[in-house]
């Protein structure tokens, strides 16, 4: 029981594409040891390279994102027990002994059922003083942290992303929380580096072998679209504006804008790397502005060829659909550069 990294609702999850992508480079990339997971998301592809490489560098601008990194891969050692503990505690939790709290006050009836909310709020608090307390480490933390935001993705009044909730009226509590499954357990030791940075600085700091790049490519940013991920995960109980009950703009990505391509190009020129690869997954005929792709596929493989030999690889792949967008004869590309080599 319990839950597997991939078992949340993402944006561009690679999950169906992770076989794919792992066999190109497993295959292509020779002489290598270390890999970087730039814009990792989910954290998949990490996952289904995690016997390929000794080293990783695992990143991402979200917090949230950072804590379930840490949580599934860090190599701390963590209490099983001290674990299942806790989850006994708060399997006790009865909402109708729970005061209201910022959870059930802002997202109460809207993201979440007013049960469910309660129930929540009191859990991220309790997992506070927990960690204030010192009577959890930090590697515990982050498991109860993100065992929470899987528990609670489950049941939220959403259609996948946090940018809106469903108008309609949320007729039972379906809360339930689980503990997720570790991919890096006590018995395990590998050196896996995990940051929370601006990919363009983090790339000017390491030297891995293999770096592979997934990054946005819409005007959709990741920082709106999971803020209620973001706001319990950080917990600095910020004041919220608009239907959607969002925070102040923060962290906002550069990719998601027409800066994009000129921070692609930054990028790949700070790399210091083996082999780059990159995903690419909007050949499709967008009919929404926020799909549009700020980075055009040829732009992209001008910048890669100027650092080495570009090999594209495709595959035919169902993307995320909201309606709008013509998917029709929709792939999933793979650039792959080897640094250094370029064509006679």
């Amino acid at each position: 029981m319990g839950f597997d990294i991939q078992n949340r609702r993402y944006t561009g999850s690679k999950q169906k594409l992770v076989k794919w992508i792992r066999g190109i480079i497993t295959k292509k990339c020779d002489n290598v040891n270390s890999f970087c997971d730039l814009f990792a998301g989910t954290g998949v592809v990490t996952n289904a390279l995690i016997n390929d490489f000794s080293t990783f560098y695992i990143n991402d601008f979200l917090y949230s994102n950072f804590i379930i990194y840490y949580a599934f891969f860090s190599s701390d050692a963590y209490s099983e027990e001290k674990l299942f503990v806790l989850k006994r505690q708060i399997e006790t939790i009865d909402p109708r002994n729970v005061k209201s709290n910022y959870v059930s006050k802002n997202f109460g009836g809207k993201f979440f059922s007013k049960n469910d909310s309660l129930v929540i709020g009191e859990i991220r608090e309790l997992l506070e003083n927990e960690k204030k307390a010192d009577s959890i480490n930090f590697r515990e933390f982050c498991i109860l942290l993100s065992s929470l935001i899987y528990s609670f993705d489950r049941c939220a009044n959403t259609v996948g992303h946090y940018d809106a909730y469903i108008k309609k009226p949320i007729l039972k509590d379906s809360f339930i929380f689980e503990l997720i499954n570790p991919v890096i357990t006590n018995q395990q030791d590998k050196r896996i580096f995990i940051s929370c940075k601006d990919s363009n600085q983090l790339v000017r700091e390491i030297q891995p072998d293999v770096v592979y790049i997934d990054p946005p490519y819409s005007s959709r940013q990741y920082s709106r679209f999971y803020h209620v991920i973001e706001n319990i995960a950080e917990w600095k109980k910020p004041k919220l504006y608009g239907t959607a009950l969002k925070p102040a703009p923060e962290n906002m990505s550069d990719y998601c804008t027409v800066k994009a391509i000129d921070a692609f190009r930054e990028l790949v020129a700070d790399l210091h790397c083996k082999y780059i690869v990159v995903s690419y997954n909007n050949t499709y005929d967008s009919k929404s502005s926020s799909s549009k792709n700020k980075m055009e596929l040829e732009d992209m493989k001008k910048i890669l060829d100027l650092k080495g030999h570009t090999t594209i690889f495709d595959i035919n792949h169902k993307a995320f659909n909201a309606g709008k967008t013509d998917l029709k004869n929709h792939k999933e590309l793979l650039f792959l550069t080897k640094v250094g080599e370029h064509d006679e």
